[in-house]
C-alpha cells in the first residue's frame, strides 16, 4: 500500500462521517482544553507566589526561636529555653559576610492621629529594614540606628495608613499614639502593595524595643539576616548556628534559608499544578472511551472493506496501521481543537480577571497533545487488532 493510499483511506474514513468524527474528537478536545486551562491557572499562581516571595531578594536567612524540623514559627517561643533578643541581633550583625540584620516583632494595635483612629499592623524592626527587604522611603527617612535597647520614639508610616490618618496633609514631624505610647512620624514608605495577603502599606514601623514594650513581650519573633551575594549561604548558616548556640548554650532556634523556603513552596505549588492538570486528564480518559467505541463500530461497519483490502494484497500490518492511524488522527485533531480552546480560554480569563495570574506552560501543552495522540493509539489498538485479524474470505461475505 502506497503512502498516498494510506493517507487517503485514513482521512477519507474520518471525512465520510463528519458528525461521528466530530463527536468522537469532542471528548479529547474537552480533555485537552481542561488540562491547558487548569494548568495555566495553576502555573500562573505558581509564578505569582514565587515572585511575591522573592521580591525581597534570595540572599536572606531567617532565625526563629524554638527548634523545629522544617522552619521556625512564632509558636516556637513557647518551647524555647532562651528567647531571641536584641543582643542576639547585635551579635549576628558582627558575623563576616552579613550586610544587614533586622530584629522583628509583629503585633496589632490602634494608631491615633488628628482625631482619627485605625487598628493596623505594627512592625517592630531595626534601621536596616529598607536594605534587607528592598523597601524605599518616599518622604522623610527611615528609623535611625539608635541604641537598640533604648531607641527614640520614632515611627514610619505605610503609604495607605498615611492617607487614612492624615489625608493629603504632611505627617512628617507629627505626633501619633500607638498602643498608649507617643511617637513622632519620621517618614512615609513607598507603596509596596499586598504580599501574600499582607498589606504592607497599611502598617507602622517602629523600633523593635518599643514594640516589645507595647506588646509586653520578652523576645523577638524573628531575626532576618541579609548576607553578601558572594558569601556562600552554608558559611552564614554555620556561623549563625555556632554563634547563637554559644550564646544560648544549646541550639534552641531554627535557621531557615530563603532557598529552603522557596524549595518547600515550589514543591507545594508543583503538586498543585499537577493536581489540577490531572483533573483535566479525567476528560481525556472519557475521550479515549469514545474512540474505542467509535473504532469498534467502524470495524463492524467496514468488515467488507477490510476483506477487500486483504484480498487485494494488504497485509495484516497495513490494516492494523490503517485503523491505528485513523484513531491517532481523530485524537490529534481533537487535541489541536482543545489546545486552541484552552489557550484562548486562558488568555480570556487573564483579560476578564486581571487579578488572577494566568500563564500557559508550553511544556504541559506539548505533553497534553502527545498524551492525546498516545491515548488515541492505545484506544485504537484493540479495534485495529480485531480488524487486522479478520479472515479476508469471511470478511468479503459480510454485508
Amino acid at each position: 500500500m502506497l503512502t498516498g493510499d494510506y493517507l487517503r483511506l485514513t482521512t477519507g474514513a474520518i471525512l465520510a462521517k463528519p458528525m461521528q468524527s466530530f463527536l468522537t474528537g469532542v471528548g479529547i478536545t474537552v480533555g485537552i482544553a481542561a488540562v491547558v486551562l487548569l494548568t495555566s491557572i495553576g502555573e500562573g499562581l505558581h509564578r505569582f507566589v514565587l515572585a511575591e516571595f522573592t521580591q525581597f531578594g534570595t540572599n536572606l536567612v531567617a532565625v526563629n526561636p524554638g527548634k523545629v524540623t522544617t522552619m521556625g514559627t512564632p509558636l516556637g517561643v513557647l518551647g524555647s529555653v532562651r528567647l531571641l533578643t536584641l543582643d542576639d541581633a547585635g551579635a549576628v550583625a558582627r558575623i563576616p559576610g552579613v550586610r544587614a540584620v533586622v530584629p522583628m516583632v509583629q503585633g496589632n494595635a490602634e494608631v491615633e492621629a488628628g482625631g482619627r483612629t485605625r487598628r493596623t499592623t505594627i512592625y517592630g524592626v531595626g534601621a536596616d529594614l529598607p536594605v534587607a527587604f528592598r523597601m524605599q522611603v518616599s518622604s522623610g527617612r527611615f528609623l535611625p540606628p539608635d541604641d537598640p535597647a533604648a531607641p527614640r520614639a520614632f515611627a514610619v508610616l505605610g503609604s495607605r495608613l498615611k492617607i487614612e490618618l492624615f489625608g493629603d496633609g504632611n505627617p512628617l514631624g507629627q505626633r501619633i499614639r500607638i498602643g498608649g505610647g507617643r511617637f513622632r512620624v519620621l517618614g512615609i514608605m513607598e507603596s509596596k502593595g499586598q504580599i501574600l495577603g499582607f498589606d504592607m502599606d497599611d502598617t507602622v514601623f517602629i523600633p523593635a524595643a518599643r514594640a516589645l514594650n507595647i506588646f509586653n513581650r520578652e523576645g523577638l519573633m524573628e531575626i532576618d539576616v541579609l548576607y553578601a551575594e558572594d558569601t556562600p549561604v552554608q558559611e552564614i548558616v554555620a556561623a549563625l548556628r555556632g554563634l547563637l548556640t554559644a550564646r544560648h548554650g544549646q541550639e534552641d532556634f531554627t535557621v531557615t534559608t530563603q532557598q529552603q523556603m522557596l524549595d518547600v513552596l515550589g514543591n507545594v505549588l508543583n503538586i498543585l499544578t499537577a493536581a489540577v492538570g490531572a483533573l483535566g486528564g479525567i476528560s481525556l480518559l472519557v475521550g479515549c472511551v469514545g474512540i474505542v467505541t467509535v473504532m469498534t463500530i467502524a470495524v463492524n461497519e467496514r468488515t467488507e472493506e477490510i476483506g477487500l483490502l486483504r484480498a487485494l494484497g494488504a497485509t495484516r500490518g497495513q490494516v492494523l496501521a490503517l485503523f491505528l492511524g485513523e484513531a491517532v488522527l481523530l485524537a490529534a485533531l481533537g487535541g489541536l481543537g482543545g489546545l486552541a480552546i484552552g489557550v484562548g480560554g486562558a488568555r480570556l480569563v487573564g483579560l476578564l480577571v486581571p487579578a488572577l495570574p494566568v500563564h500557559t506552560p508550553w511544556s504541559y501543552v506539548a505533553a497534553a497533545e502527545t498524551a492525546a495522540a498516545c491515548m488515541g493509539l492505545l484506544a485504537g489498538a484493540l479495534p485495529a487488532r480485531r480488524a487486522a485479524g479478520l479472515d479476508p474470505v469471511e470478511a468479503l461475505r459480510e454485508e
